[in-house]
């Protein structure tokens, strides 16, 4: 098992240091490596995994006097060699993964000094398995309560129900405890990992923490300008639109996309495609008619002619 130094993967050089430093180092750290950041960067997204995986053990104060016992050991060097040497024999023979002594199983077991002690099967916790849902933006915005029905690995069918938080990103894993493979020789079970699948819909496009959809308008509102009423995600939106504006330019809403964890929100973006209508009333043909013959716009070149 390879140890992993918590406190320096998020910027540390020291466990003597307060939860509060350890939150603004976290949030140092990643943003600095976060994906939207480093796009395509396969090693920023490996380092990002664990920087999470390091502020989800030493942001409990549970897990993080298990980690400085064996930060400690390793770092510190405040331990005997018997103790290293106890430790370590433990977590090679019950782990296979540093992460799960944490969040999984770990039993600690004291022998007699001397004792031989008597020959046992070890336990093992069960394999985990992974599964994934796919739900709307709407639903990944607001959060939802939501039943799944899975075949267990005894082949029955089993219903479970979950809660998918608020703004949670596509992607992001939601972990179901207890919920894997059966453990070995008394070892707890593994765990169930559902992943959300954040689906593009008609309306919106979610990239990173920012929105996208369209603005339909009439020939005259983008050649006259207008103020037109806009469905975001949350609420309806008064928008400006200039005069002469065309079909493919956009308008950014600051604040009106999606959640970005932190309290803030992204952008909404509206791109303008200007709808012609199919079915043309006598007299909107005969306005029609007329603009052609009096507009001295060429639209090919986007001049207006000199007639005179």
């Amino acid at each position: 098992m390879i140890f992993k130094d918590y406190y320096k993967i998020i910027g540390l050089d020291t466990n003597k240091v307060t939860m509060e430093e350890i939150k603004q180092a976290y949030r140092e750290q990643a943003k600095k490596y976060h994906p939207d950041v480093n796009v395509g960067d396969r090693v920023s997204e490996e380092r990002f995994k664990d920087i999470n995986e390091a502020y989800q053990v030493l942001s409990s104060s549970v897990s993080r006097r298990k980690y400085d016992r064996m930060w400690n050991t390793h770092i510190g060097n405040k331990r005997k060699k018997e103790q290293y040497e106890e430790s370590k024999r433990s977590a090679d023979s019950v782990f296979s993964d540093f992460f799960n002594m944490f969040f999984g199983s770990m039993k600690e077991e004291k022998e007699d000094v001397g004792k031989k002690p008597a020959k046992k099967e070890l336990q093992q916790k069960g394999e985990n398995i992974e599964t994934a849902i796919s739900i709307s933006i709407e639903e990944a915005f607001y959060g939802l309560n939501k039943k799944i029905s899975l075949r267990t690995v005894d082949g029955k069918m089993k219903t479970f129900n979950i809660k998918i938080p608020a703004g949670i990103r596509d992607g992001e894993k939601i972990r179901l405890i207890g919920q894997g493979k059966i453990g070995k020789n008394g070892g707890k079970n593994g765990d169930l990992f559902i992943k959300i699948q954040v689906e593009k819909d008609s309306k919106f496009e979610l990239i990173g923490y920012d929105l996208y959809t369209s603005l339909y308008l009439t020939p005259w509102e983008a050649a006259l300008g207008t103020r037109v009423n806009l469905d975001g995600i949350d609420d309806t939106i008064s928008v400006y639109v200039p005069a002469g504006i065309e079909s493919g330019e956009k308008l950014r809403l600051p604040g009106k996309g999606y959640k970005d964890g932190k309290g803030g929100r992204g952008d909404l973006t509206a791109t303008v495609r200007i709808m012609v209508p199919k079915n043309l009333t006598e007299e909107e043909r005969e306005l029609f008619e007329k603009l052609k013959e009096i507009s001295t716009f060429n639209p090919r070149n986007k001049q207006y002619v000199n007639i005179n």
